[in-house]
């Protein structure tokens, strides 16, 4: 027994390792098919554009083009934007200013803006340093919340109607569909309206922000030639903190659920073994009958958490 499992310790992490490299590799590859022709075409263009420029207007140099637009690019990374003769603020207002916080907290971090002074960046530090965890207590409340009612909602149902596994497993799909229309189904309407996104853009935006990976590719608010309400950030910050306890919780249920297959795989395995043992007479068929019963215990274990509605932490999928 102390050797299989150290043999399964031993051979676990390299298998894993392997089919996490493979599983990366898998995705480097088609996102390379899928993105680097589009990267090409975007290249060349761009250059294209850049000498047509220059043989319609020769009065331009070259290097005096090439520091203008170094000079766009890095107004734009500062939030800045040309709009006729003048320049359009507004990303470090107030609203601006808490949509950039609630992103630093959350480890979202889309990196389409960042601080450029000195003292802003060391205050973004501590504020961060303190900020994530306090963040990660928050996100297990309403985590914490979020179960309980569906816990209340399940027991009710037991109560009323006197079901028992169908009860939970009937809240839990309620609150699946109802989490997948609150935080990524409908979401998507707004950003159409008021970013002018697609419903797949928002969508997109609506996923990579909640999962906190935040690429920066699509943020809302940032567009110089819309108008936006005053709300509408400050909506979207709440729409973050509770889509992404929602999404922790889900992810949660995942990993409870391999888990839970692994582990009736492996006690399969060492029942079959252990009816072998007895069928073969072998010596060791009262070690087959102890893994067997450890097993049933193990099964018996894994059911209480579902009838009693027990909770873990949803910080822990983040």
């Amino acid at each position: 027994m102390v050797a299989a499992a150290r043999r399964q310790r031993r051979w676990g992490l390299p298998a894993l390792l392997v089919a996490y490299t493979g599983y990366v590799g898998l995705g480097a590859g088609v996102l390379q098919a899928l993105e680097r022709p589009a990267e090409v075409r975007a290249a060349q263009h761009l250059l294209q554009q850049h000498w047509e420029l220059l043989a319609n207007h020769t009065c331009l140099r070259g290097a005096a083009l090439q520091r203008l637009v170094e000079g766009i690019v890095q107004a734009y990374k500062s939030g800045i934007t040309l709009q006729g003769n003048t320049t359009s603020l507004g990303r470090w207002d107030f609203s601006g200013s808490f949509f950039f916080s609630i992103s630093a907290i959350t480890t979202i971090g889309y990196g389409n803006l960042s601080p450029s002074t000195v003292a802003g960046r060391i205050f973004c530090i501590l504020f961060a340093l303190f900020g994530i965890p306090l963040n990660l207590v928050l996100l297990n409340e309403i985590g914490q919340l979020m179960l309980l009612g569906v816990q209340r909602c399940a027991r009710r149902l037991e109560e009323v109607f006197h079901w028992q596994k169908k009860a939970s497993l009937l809240i839990k799909t309620c609150a699946l569909v109802t989490g997948l229309l609150l935080f990524l189904l409908l979401p998507p309407l707004l950003f159409s309206d008021k970013e002018g996104w697609t419903y797949e853009e928002g969508f997109y935006y609506s996923f990579i922000t909640l999962s906190t990976i935040g690429f920066g590719d699509y943020v809302i608010g940032m567009n110089p030639d819309r108008t936006y309400p005053g709300w509408y950030k400050n909506v979207i910050s709440l729409w973050i903190l509770f889509g992404m306890a929602w999404l922790a919780l889900v992810i949660k249920f995942c990993i409870n659920f391999l888990e839970s297959s692994s582990d009736f795989c492996q006690c399969n395995k060492k029942s079959t073994e252990g009816a072998e043992d007895l069928m073969d007479g072998n010596k060791n068929s009262t070690t087959g009958l102890h893994d067997v019963e450890i097993c049933n215990d193990k099964d018996t274990k894994t059911k209480e958490p579902d009838e009693s509605h027990t909770y873990t932490a949803p910080a822990e999928a983040l």
